[in-house]
């Protein structure tokens, strides 16, 4: 008799944890298929020390072959689910498609950057879901020091020198309390004009910074960051994104050329392609996390809605924590309807919240008790080592390299503006040109048109998406701190970055692209979409007139984390 096949989309919180899960209970008597676009499990929550440079990329990354041997692991990026046929249709990361059969599919597809209607924003802004994007926002930070370092006019050294981030959640504050002690840093070396220093600015329509803890913990934190001459701005946003800077909702113009956006994430649109019933762009599931009349299916971490049954009518909110309790419950119950057990209820209390504020500061909650400074900050570092699931003595030798050691400020130009951007279904890959364009452009017969790298949607590593992933159980958040407009669906990725040959945009700096480079794939975030095979690829000649843009998926989202 062959043993049943389980295939589950994302690696992310909640299906790392289903595949370890199920592995365990399994013991060998079902064939476990692991679909992710990387290799590696990413710790969300220290991603702010990498940019910062505490943490060397690959300490907050866990090999998915080296500690889930059980488990297949098939690089791709899913793009259709036939749930009728019990197939999941891939693309593989040389662009060739794949198929997967299943008896029981697990959605953990996890989120993607949530975009507001705000013009520039898309065009001139950078998110910071995955691990490209830490490491860009990293060397583009030690570049604008370096360059108003050797700058000898004021107001472009003060443009450079100043760093906006848009969302005072857990990601957003984390990495504003950590930027500014990174380019306190990089300014010993290399120091300004006289008078001058790097300038943070901190903005969020909410009333107060952290709005989901509560208002002592939440007065800690905007305390710290002052301190430290962050400007926080509450009651503020972005009215529009320039080259030049940023226009605020108050009027008031500032010259940056760092926009780092860190208002929340939407979930996956790969839940959306379904066609099932959904709740704000979430798969509706019951608390056993199995979907209604899909008894085969089950959906876990942001992809999916699960009831709260501590706060009837309300649904978990999409959190690390919720996502990698999720994965457990799920893998237990699936493991059960195999054997014909009875089901589990996801059912989980909120314990606390850790929030890493850099250097020895930090606030936290655990078990109810509000602590902050010093005893905090060691709660906070013990939590995290705890949490993970790999790299503890890697991640704690860092730690303690950083404390003794002064920060290796050096750009090493791996990830380009225009790989990185903000609208894209899949923030834990940075864009690249496909191997065959390469080769069509190369060839003197192809004419210089490289033909489009197989299309499809991501598997996006799922479960556990935003900032909240810091708590140890976190409360409901608030409802989306941003601007109450209905979200509508911004543009793509901009033509200044993304034709071939172009320069960067101006608040991106960096080496000139190579002329020779083709454009970026096209966009991948249109579920259920089959790749055109023999179409050339857009933008590679001079002349050609550049296509529109593929538009996003719009759906409700859920609020910032």
């Amino acid at each position: 008799m062959s043993r049943p096949r389980i295939v589950i989309v994302g690696a992310g919180f909640a299906g790392y944890r289903t595949a370890r899960t199920l592995a365990r209970a399994a013991r060998g008597r079902a064939e476990i298929t692991l679909l992710n676009p990387t290799d590696y499990f990413l710790y969300l929550p220290l991603l702010p020390q990498v940019a910062a440079g505490i943490l060397e990329p690959r300490r907050v990354t866990v090999s998915l072959a080296g500690t889930l041997p059980d488990v297949r692991l098939v690089l791709g990026e899913a793009g259709r689910i036939d749930l009728d046929g019990r197939t999941v249709h891939y693309t593989g990361p040389e662009g060739e498609p794949g198929s997967l059969g299943y008896d029981r599919l697990v959605l953990a597809a996890g989120s993607v950057n949530k975009l507001l209607p705000i013009p520039g924003v898309a065009e001139h802004a950078h998110g910071f879901r995955g691990l490209p994007e830490a490491l860009y926002l990293r060397d583009h930070v030690t570049r604008q020091v370096e360059l108003a370092a050797s700058d000898g006019e004021a107001p472009l050294c003060s443009a450079r020198c100043t760093f906006v981030v848009v969302g005072a959640g857990y990601t957003g504050t984390e990495v504003a309390a950590q930027g500014q002690l990174f380019t306190d840093a990089l300014v010993r070396a290399h120091p300004l004009r006289k008078g001058m220093r790097p300038r943070w600015l901190l903005l969020d329509v909410a009333e107060r910074v952290l709005p989901e803890l509560d208002e002592r913990l939440s007065g800690t934190a905007d305390r710290v960051l002052r301190e430290r001459g962050v400007d926080v701005r509450m009651g503020t946003s972005v009215k529009e994104a320039t080259p030049d800077g940023v226009l605020l909702t108050d009027g008031e113009f500032v010259d940056t050329r760092t926009l780092v956006w860190c208002v929340g994430v939407r979930p996956d649109p790969l839940a959306e392609s379904l066609g099932l019933p959904m709740e704000r762009g979430r798969l509706l599931v019951e608390p056993t996390l199995r979907v209604p009349g899909r008894p085969e299916v089950f959906a876990c971490g942001d992809a999916a809605a699960v009831p709260d049954l501590e706060k009837p009518g309300a649904y978990t909110p999409m959190t690390a924590q919720h996502a990698w309790r999720q994965g457990k419950v799920a893998g237990y119950n699936i493991a059960a309807s195999l054997t014909g057990r009875e089901l589990r209820p996801y059912r989980h209390k909120d314990k606390g919240f850790v929030v890493d504020l850099g250097g020895v500061k930090a606030a936290a909650n655990p078990l109810g008790v509000p602590l902050s400074g010093l005893p905090a900050g060691a709660v906070t570092r013990g939590y995290h080592l705890a949490a993970m699931p790999g790299n503890r003595v890697r991640v704690a030798a860092d730690w303690l390299l950083d404390a003794v050691l002064p920060r290796q400020a050096v750009q090493l130009g791996l990830v380009r503006s225009w790989s990185v951007p903000l609208d894209t279904a899949s923030p834990e890959l940075a864009r690249v040109p496909d191997g065959r364009e390469r080769r069509r452009e190369t060839d003197p017969a192809s004419g210089g048109a490289g033909a489009p790298s197989a299309g499809g949607r991501t598997a996006v590593g799922g479960g556990g998406g935003d900032d909240t992933s810091r708590t140890i159980t976190s409360p409901t958040p608030d409802p989306v701190k941003s601007e109450p407009a209905k979200r509508s669906t911004p543009g793509a990725e901009p033509a200044k970055t993304s034709t071939p040959g172009a320069e960067p945009a101006r608040n991106q700096p960096g080496p000139e692209p190579a002329r020779n480079q083709p454009g970026p794939e096209p966009a991948r975030n249109q579920p259920g979409r089959e790749p055109a095979k023999n179409q050339p690829a857009p933008g590679t000649a001079r002349n050609e007139p550049r296509p529109q843009p593929a538009p996003t998926r719009s759906a409700p989202q859920e609020g910032d984390r």
